[in-house]
């Protein structure tokens, strides 16, 4: 009976975890953030089932995996397809970095019209400027934020998200007309004892990007960089909502970012209004400890 109603209990989360309030430790967000790994309940609950042999406890541990498959069955098909305009690159490039010239190669291998960096230090940034310059005539950095375009950027801007400047936008000059680029970090998040899921500065920071989106007169917008949450996660539904999902929508599973030894979420994405995501892949790991992100749109 017990493991019953724990798998009942299980398979409403999964279905209402938009509902979950962050009221005690933001624990909606972080139920949202580990949200695909809620599949390791079916097991969990089998298990016990299998050797108590009760048939009502294994049919209900099978709810869970019905709600699981509903959410993110389409995660698991391969939705890629060739072709595009305009190729988009991301990646948090971290400032422990040791090793910025590999990372550089690896970006430029991607061989995207744009790149955008997050996390750069003074120093690294001198290093990308210099390695990314041979493909990438045109570039602009920003604090910790910078953009890298095979076309002219046009009204290249800080966008204020926190006091220091951690999200920039440009216009890109494509030869199918101009498309608005935002790259942006949020603020990071810990988990601790006392305060839980920390993601106030995180929220306020999504907020005013929202709002800079909310205002973009652009019909033609990307929006990428580290936003330290996933899609699933509704504290980030101002800019989430706005945009959509070049994985979700044209990638092959999840797409997992962090961290870069053994990813376990997705908090690097390419979002984007006004276009079609034909595909999105990640790309090898560099000497950061987020993987970098790619998607190739459609104008």
């Amino acid at each position: 009976m017990l493991l019953a109603v724990a798998a009942l209990l299980c398979a409403a989360l999964m279905a209402a975890h938009a509902r979950i309030p962050n009221g005690i430790g933001n624990l909606g967000s972080l139920f949202q953030t580990l949200l695909p790994w809620t599949v390791l309940s079916v097991p969990v609950l089998l298990v016990p089932a299998a050797l108590c042999r009760s048939r009502p406890a294994a049919a209900a541990a099978l709810v869970p995996a019905v709600v699981w498959v509903t959410l993110f069955g389409g995660a698991l098909t391969d939705k890629r397809s060739g072709g595009g305009d305009l190729t988009v690159v991301s990646h948090n490039v971290d400032e422990g970095n040791t090793d910025p010239v590999g990372t550089a190669r690896i970006l430029a291998d991607a061989h995207a019209d744009v790149v955008a960096l997050e996390e750069l230090s003074q120093r690294a940034a001198r290093v990308y400027e210099r390695e990314l310059a041979p493909a990438y005539p045109h570039h602009a950095v920003i604090g910790g934020v910078g953009l890298w375009s095979k076309h002219p950027l046009k009204d290249v801007e800080a966008v204020p998200i926190m006091p220091w400047t951690r999200a920039i936008r440009a216009t890109a000059q494509t030869p199918k007309g101009p498309v608005a680029v935002y790259a942006a970090h949020l603020a990071s998040v810990r988990v601790q004892p006392a305060a839980g899921f920390t993601t106030a500065r995180r929220n306020e920071a999504a907020r005013e990007l929202a709002a800079a989106i909310r205002a973009e007169p652009s019909p033609r917008t990307v929006v990428v960089g580290d936003f330290n949450g996933t899609y699933q996660d509704s504290a980030l539904a101002p800019v989430t909502s706005q945009l959509r999902s070049a994985q979700r929508e044209s990638g092959d599973g999840f797409g997992f970012t962090w961290p870069a030894a053994f990813p376990v979420v997705r908090i690097d994405d390419i979002l984007v209004k006004g276009m079609t995501p034909l595909s999105s892949w990640n790309l090898p790991a560099t000497g950061s400890d987020h993987l970098p992100v790619a998607a190739s749109l459609r104008l």
